[in-house]
């Protein structure tokens, strides 16, 4: 069973308001409540005997177990990456910017112009396979991922995030959040 992450609104978040906050981690707290009672019945029989890939219960389940469980980790990873102070990342995570985008200005650019294009997440990943960072564009929690990759760098770009606080104005909440980088929290997830 997974356990809610008691994220608290602090005064170093400044890319949402409290009440936005609020309402976003009342969301999350549903995909927690959503993927226990989906695995409590993956535990169960579930309908495996009756398992197909046009429609059936268990496929229903499967689908909705990715989406919930990557719709909990990609929450945390982005309540945990909001709220930082400092001026800019450190030197290792620049480094690695530098290296895979050519400047921390074209990450920077390549990210917002992700996250501008994206429906529901903008992720700064390490591609495994090609070992190398990348911006992914996800429409869903579980359209997009790359398998065996690692997010880095999480922004929630569904207008749930936003649109309480800032209606329509994805840019400027897109804008307020690249200035609002826990890049503390970037670089542990760097360099583990």
């Amino acid at each position: 069973m997974l356990n809610k992450i008691p994220f608290r609104y602090t005064d170093d978040i400044t890319a949402v308001n409290r009440a936005q906050f609020e309402v976003h981690i009342k969301l999350y707290e549903g995909y927690v409540d959503k993927i226990n009672e989906i695995d409590g019945i993956l535990a169960g029989d579930a309908g495996r005997d009756k398992a197909n890939a046009t429609f059936s219960f268990y496929r229903e389940c499967k689908r909705g177990e990715t989406y919930a469980l990557n719709g909990v980790i990609l929450h945390e990873l982005y309540f945990a990456n909001m709220g930082g102070r400092s001026a800019g990342p450190e030197a290792v995570t620049l480094r690695c910017l530098e290296q895979d985008f050519k400047s921390f200005s074209r990450w920077q650019a390549d990210f917002i112009a992700t996250a501008q294009a994206s429906r529901g997440w903008a992720l700064l990943c390490y591609d495994q396979r090609s070992a190398r960072y990348r911006n992914i564009s996800l429409d869903a929690h579980d359209i997009g991922n790359i398998a065996y990759s690692a997010p880095v760098l999480v922004l929630d770009v569904y207008e749930h995030a936003y649109f309480l606080q800032y209606a329509n104005k994805k840019d400027e909440y897109i804008k307020r959040f690249m200035n609002n980088i826990n890049w503390m929290e970037v670089a542990q997830r760097m360099n583990p």
